[in-house]
This record gives structure tokens, sequence and C-alpha cells, in this order.
């Protein structure tokens, strides 16, 4: 009969301790399951909620105060130096960034981040000498382009200097008064103040641009030759503007930063010339 007893006692006695050990594993698994630090990277927000899981299963949170997805721990490699500048050369060509990804050998969505911030950070201004030698001469243009879809079109407006090649002013929008303005306003003063202006026969320039520096042609002139040559160069070596491409932006401001990216690297090239 005690024997009996004493069974029971160490059978239930396992039982429990099982079931102490089990609950102690879960309360574990939770724990690890949320941020060790329980705030947003980016703006410190404690209100996080879990937003699915990384391809190791790792969880993804999203603060709801700014919208940033993280994930604790990491273990992703961090992107070395060259490999960062392997990406801004190669931003420079007509390569998708699927393609720049596999030629990197960075994941996609690494390069879709690293490639956003320095659209973001890239200046939409062009500086330019106060004091330039001659006479000054721009030529002014605008290429059709879209975002997203077709039905979307964006116009980027564009002025070079007819000596240097160099590209002074640019404005991406849409194809009326108000962006023509917008390119204007966007020259270095000293252009506005002294240039003389060769554009097409687009109406919006004449309520722009000084009367007495404006002249508008025709392509048969050859007066506008070089901003027409500019208009294919940006075909030929931005990704986003080839023609019947999947290579287009999705958003405003990455295209806009990826023409302004493009406009300090072509200005860079020609001082090397």
């Amino acid at each position: 009969m005690i024997t009996a007893i004493l069974a029971f006692l160490l059978y239930s006695f396992v039982l429990l301790l099982s079931k102490l050990t089990r609950e102690s594993i879960e309360l574990s698994q939770r724990r690890c399951e949320k941020p060790s630090e329980q705030v947003c990277p980016t703006c410190s927000s404690e209100d996080l909620i879990k937003n699915g899981s990384v391809h190791n299963g790792k969880p993804k949170y999203q603060c709801k105060s700014c919208g940033h997805l993280f994930v604790v721990g990491p273990t992703k490699a961090t992107v070395l130096k060259e490999t960062k500048e392997l990406i801004d050369r190669l931003l420079l060509e007509r390569i998708s960034l699927r393609g720049i990804a596999r030629v990197a050998q960075v994941s996609w969505s690494c390069l879709q981040e690293y490639v956003n911030q320095k659209l973001a950070l890239t200046p939409r201004q062009v500086k330019v000498s106060a004091k330039l030698p001659g006479k000054l001469i721009i030529e002014c243009d605008e290429i059709w382009s879209f975002v997203d879809r077709k039905k979307n079109e964006v116009y980027i407006w564009l002025a070079i200097d007819r000596r240097s090649r160099k590209i002074i002013g640019c404005f991406v929008g849409d194809r009326t008064r108000k962006s023509a303005r917008k390119l204007w306003a966007s020259l270095p003063e000293i252009y506005q103040q002294c240039a003389f202006a060769y554009t097409d026969f687009w109406q919006a320039y004449k309520t722009v641009i000084p009367p007495k520096r404006h002249r508008a042609v025709g392509k048969e002139t050859g007066l506008t030759n070089h901003i027409e040559r500019l208009n294919n160069t940006f075909r030929q070596r931005v990704s986003r503007l080839v023609r019947e491409s999947l290579s287009f932006s999705k958003k405003l401001n990455n295209h806009i930063g990826a023409v302004w990216y493009f406009i300090h690297g072509y200005n860079a090239e020609l001082d090397k010339v």
C-alpha cells in the first residue's frame, strides 16, 4: 500500500515538473520573439507590432508611429565600402537595380534600401562659379517619362550650358507653364540674369524666359543640337528612362533622385575631360 502511494506521488511530481519545464520554455520563446530593446531604432517609439518574418524565420516588427520595419538582431552581412563604391558607379550606367544586385552580389532588399537613401540625399541644385567667362548661352528642352504607369506622365525639364555642355538646371514635373518657371528658377542666378536661351516652340518658354534673351527655333537650325543629344544620352544611360523598359520608377521621389544623381555624375565626368 505504501509503495503504491509513493509511486503515485512520484508520478504526480514528474507530471508537475514536466508542466513547469514546458511553461518555462514557452515563456522563454515568447521573450525571444519580443525586441531586445522595446523601442523602434528609427524614432524610439514603443508602439510596435509583429509583421511577418524574414527568410530565416526571424520575426519582423513594424513601428506604428513611423512605419519602420526592422528585425531584432539581424544576421545579414554589412555591405563593404568597396561594394558601395561599385554600386555608385553602376547607378550611372544603363543597368536595372536587379542587375546591379546580381553584379554586386548583394540582396535586393539591401540594395533597394541603400539606393533609396542615396537618392534621397542627392542635392537638387547645380553649383557653378559666380563669374563665368564669355557670353552665356543655354539650351532648354524637356523629356517625357512616367512613374509607376504610363498614364502618370512626368517631364524632365533640362537646361545646359552650350560651351561647357554641363547641365545647369533641371526640374521634374508636368509640362505646364508652372514647371517651366521651376526650371528657370533652378538655374544659377548668373544664368537667370545674363544667359541667352534657345528652346523649341513650346509656349511655356515664352512666358518664363525674358523675350530679349530668348529665341525659339526648330531642330533643323541646329541651335538645340546639344540638348537634343543630351536627351538621347539620358535614355541610353538611365535605365528608368529607357523606352519599353521594366526599369521604370514606382515612386516620384526616387525618380527625381535618380535624375539628379545622373546629372551630378554627368557633370563630374565633364570636369575630368
